[in-house]
This record gives C-alpha cells, structure tokens and sequence, in this order.
C-alpha cells in the first residue's frame, strides 16, 4: 500500500507534465489552472484587471519544475511603458529617485499584481483617497470632509478626487508649471467638470461658474498669462472646498472678508462683498446691466452716424475728383487769420496720441489675450504683469496731457484765445445736419463748413468728455484695494463696464472720424499736417467745399 501511495504523487506530476507538453492542449489556453494547484495567486488573478492575462506573460521559465532560483522578478515597466515614464517623472519616481525608499511605487498604489482592480472600477475609485491617506492623512481628512469627498462617498463615481486633478502616474508640485493644479491650469481641471454642461445638469450645480470666471479681470489676467492673479483654489480653497451655504467655507459670506482680503487688503470693512460671479444678461446687478444696455444702444448709433457722415462724404468727393473729368479744382482759400495748432498744443497732441495708443493695445489685450495682436503685448506677462505696468504708465502720461492742457489755458492767454475757437455756437447743429443731408444725397450744392467745424468741436468735447470718463473708471479700477474698503463691490463691477465700453466708443471714433477727417479724407490724402506745421492742409475743415469750375473751352 504505501509503494501505491508514493506513486500516486508521481503518476500525477507524470500526468501533469505530459498534459502540459502536449502539443495544442489547454496549456496555451489555461496556465493559470496549473500554476493554481501551488500557487494561490493564480486564483486571485481571475479576478483582478489582469484577468486576461497568461502567467508566463509575466513569470520566465514557469514551466520548468522546480523553478529556477534565479528569475528575475517581473517589471511592471515591461508592458506598462508610458505609465512608467509618467512615474519616473513625478514626485513619487523622483523621491525613490533619490534614495527615498518609502516613496510610493506601483504596488503600494495599485496592489499586488495578481489582485489588483480594474483603475475604471468604481471599487478602485473609491479606494483612491484611502490609498493617498497613507501619506497624505491631513489632505485626505480634509477632501473626505468637502462637497467632492462628500459626492464620493453618497456613491458619485463622477465626484472629482486626488488622481483627477492632480493627475495618476505623472504628479507634479503645484508650483511645477506643468502641474494640472498650477496656477495656470487650475482653471481647465476645475473647469473639466464645472464647464461640463451635462455634468452641471444633471447635479444642479450652476453652469455659468467657468463663464463669468473668464470674464472677470481675474479670469482674463490669467488667460493672458498672469501666474498671481487668483484663480478658483484662491478663493473656494484647495482640498476643503465647501458649499457658501457652510459657515467653514471658505466662500460663506461671513468669511468672505478674509478670504478677499488675502490679495485686497481691507476689502468689505464697510460694506459686505456682494456676488462674486457676474454673467452679462442673467446675474448681473441691475447697475451693470443699465450701463451695459446704454452702452450697446450709444455705441452702434454713434459710430453708425459717423460712418454714414464720412461714407457719404467720401462718395461723392469720390464722384467729383474721378468721374467729373470736365472740371479742375480751384485751390481753397484758408479762413484762419491765425495757426490752426500752436507749438506747445502740436507737442500736446504727440504726447497724447503715442498714449493714448499705448492705452488702447495693453488694454484691449486684456480682454482678447487670444488674438494674434494681443501676443507681442503679453510676451512678458507671467508673475509680473508687464502689460498692466505699461498700461498705467500710459494712463499717467495721458492724464498729465490732459492736466497740462487744463493749466496751459489758465495761465496763457494766447492759448486760451485760440481755445476759444472751440467753444460749441448754435450754428455748429445747423452745419452738422445740413452736411450730413448733403453726404446722404440730399440737396446738390455742399453747405459749406466753418474754419472751425462741427467736425474738430466734436473731436474735441467727445476727448474731453472721454478723458474724464476713462480716468475716472480708471483710478477706480486700479485703487481697487482702496475702493473695495471704502465703496460696495458693484462700484467696481459698473466701472469696469463703463471703462470697457467706453474704450470702444473711444477706439471706434478715432478710426471712424478722426482718421477720416486727417488721412482718408480725399481733399486731405495721405495726411493733414496741422499737426506738424502751423496751418496744415485741412481745406475741407478751414474753407466751404472747392468750388468746381468748368475748363475753359468746355
């Protein structure tokens, strides 16, 4: 009986061995199955996200009994490449880099091998935070107890956790600009699922958050490039985030003054900070929208009119000088009995110009940082804002111009009789309309303009009235610390949009009717010099229209 016993054992490693040498048998098809009879990993393989594998994908020369000594381990590397190369280039691969055997590494993230689940599990998912609290216990108390730790653990597989916006295998420090939670990719992860329209939906959260962040100045400071600017983990907090409604939120309104008050000192000491995000059209405060609605109704109407005046102008000065071959100009004479710009109002008008182009880039640059010309400007842009430096040096020159001027005509009275001029009278409405009539194919015969026109008066009160205006916004805007403590917020929110919109009637009028009037008016082309000698060649502004003579034989 016991010689039968001792062969049992052999006949079946016999019987194994053959079974597994047999050509074309399961042992392709079911290695598991045999490595199963000593190796209870095998088992456990069956039910883990390498399922589908073979033992010998891994394991070298599992087929020789016993196994050799000497087989090197298997490398996750070998089939998982990128992963690896991910690894090696974050904080984890880098600290068992440099000597840190405790840093993380495939096996204390994922498991064994044998048993590890599925990463798109939601098993896996929830097991997330329990994996990074190893290490990382104060975050992870801090996460559990937030709106998205919260979500997660009511079973929301789609609440955010530390892998989705830190990242998996490549995580970097958030002061690593490459990091998905730096300062300049904070907004995208935030916005990856705060920008989702389905996802907000179907949560109830509110779907204009990313929207009205962009069009914050902090939303557009940080699209041109702004690395100190604050962005949503300035102000809703990094791994506590919680809902306004929580008296630890950072965002309650209780606390609101301290959590504005890290990059505006003082702020709300006098008057709560009101709504934060600010859509056009749907939660903006009724001050705002009146601003804005005058606005789109005085821009197109103003601008309009200047380009039908000047169109009309141009078309029929156009007829004349290229269609009416049988008549010959008559040069005009000039009504001036003085200079039509003094030396100190030319170099007045330099200053002013090269300012106020300054302005116009550096600020509309803010607003469309995306575009070709916006990109020169914010080449510098990064922790210290060089176009908003540029921007306010400009808007200093420009108001020093303008308060230059203002003291020039108190005390010299040259100056201030030839301002004078331009002072509005009665008859300037009457020329308007009638020129106007005229360009729009009205009448046949022009009306004629004053040396001093309703065209130069208009230039001048609507800069006049524009400088007032924009520096007023202005100043406002850029002691927004200061303003913050001493007004309610919706002084700043109706300032910017006075000063936006503003800049664009600005911009609008000196393409449309100062470069008309200067440059592309056909009686003035290429350019009218007043600004660099003492009369210039304005003929439509210092006398009536040329009279058109017939030519003699005709």
């Amino acid at each position: 009986m016991r010689r039968v016993r001792d062969a049992v054992p052999l006949a079946s490693l016999l019987v194994l061995f053959v079974w597994a040498g047999a050509p074309g048998h399961a042992a392709d098809k079911a290695p598991a199955a045999q490595c199963a009879s000593c190796h209870e990993q095998a088992q456990k393989l069956e039910q883990s996200a390498h399922a589908g594998l073979t033992c010998d994908t891994c394991h070298e020369s599992h087929e020789k009994y016993p196994h050799p000594a000497d087989i090197p381990k298997p490398v996750c590397t070998t089939c998982h490449e990128d992963q690896a190369g991910d690894y090696a280039s974050g904080v984890h691969g880098q600290a068992r880099k440099n000597g840190n055997e405790g840093a993380p590494d495939c096996g204390m993230c994922h498991g064994s091998a044998h048993e590890l689940l599925p990463p798109k599990s939601q098993a896996f998912r929830v097991a997330v935070p329990d994996t990074c609290g190893l290490c990382h216990t104060e975050v992870v108390t801090q996460f559990r107890a937030s709106v998205h730790g919260r979500a997660l653990a009511r079973g929301i597989s789609q609440a955010p956790l530390c892998t989705d916006c830190h990242g998996e295998h490549k995580i970097l420090k958030h002061t690593n600009a490459d990091s998905p939670v730096s300062a300049g990719h904070i907004r995208d992860t935030c916005g990856s699922c705060h920008g989702d329209v389905r996802l907000t939906r179907k949560f109830g959260m509110p779907s204009d958050r990313l929207v009205s962040f962009d069009s914050s100045f902090h939303g557009l400071a940080a699209r041109a490039g702004s690395q100190s600017v604050a962005n949503c983990a300035s102000c809703h907090g990094v791994h506590n985030i919680l809902p306004s409604s929580d008296a630890k939120s950072t965002i309650h309104p209780k606390n609101l003054r301290k959590t504005c008050g890290q990059c505006h000192p003082g702020a709300g000491t006098r008057f709560a900070i009101s709504q934060v995000h600010v859509m056009e059209g749907r939660t903006e405060p009724a001050a705002v929208r009146w601003v804005r609605q005058f606005y789109l109704l005085l821009i197109p109407v103003t601008l309009g009119l200047m380009v039908l005046h000047n169109a009309g102008d141009w078309i029929r000065k156009l007829i004349r000088l290229r269609f009416q071959k049988h008549f010959i100009r008559r040069p005009a004479s000039t009504a001036h009995a003085g200079p039509r710009m003094l030396p100190f109002e030319r170099i007045q008008h330099a200053i002013l110009a090269i300012s106020f182009v300054v302005l116009v880039c550096t600020g509309f640059a803010l607003k469309y940082s995306d575009q070709w010309w916006a990109r020169p400007v914010l080449m510098m842009e990064g922790s210290l804002s060089m176009r908003s430096l540029v921007h306010r040096i400009a808007a200093v020159v420009f108001m020093a111009a303008a308060l230059i001027h203002i003291i020039s005509l108190i005390v010299d009275r040259k100056l201030r009789k030839h301002w004078m001029e331009l002072l509005p009278k009665t008859r300037d409405a009457r020329e308007a309309l009638a020129n106007f009539a005229y360009n729009m194919g009205l009448g046949s015969e022009a009306p004629g303009r004053s040396p001093h026109s309703y065209i130069g008066k208009a230039e001048y009160w609507a800069l006049v009235w524009g400088t007032v205006v924009m520096a007023a916004t202005g100043l406002l805007l850029w002691a927004n610390n200061l303003a913050l403590q001493l007004f309610p917020k919706i002084w700043l929110d109706v300032a910017t949009s006075i000063h936006f919109y503003e800049a664009i009637l600005a911009a609008g009028a000196i393409v449309i009717w100062h470069f008309y009037s200067v440059i592309f008016d056909p009686d003035i082309y290429p350019l009218d010099t007043a600004f660099l000698t003492e009369e210039g060649e304005k003929a439509s502004e210092s006398s009536p229209e040329p009279e058109d003579v017939p030519v003699a034989g005709d």
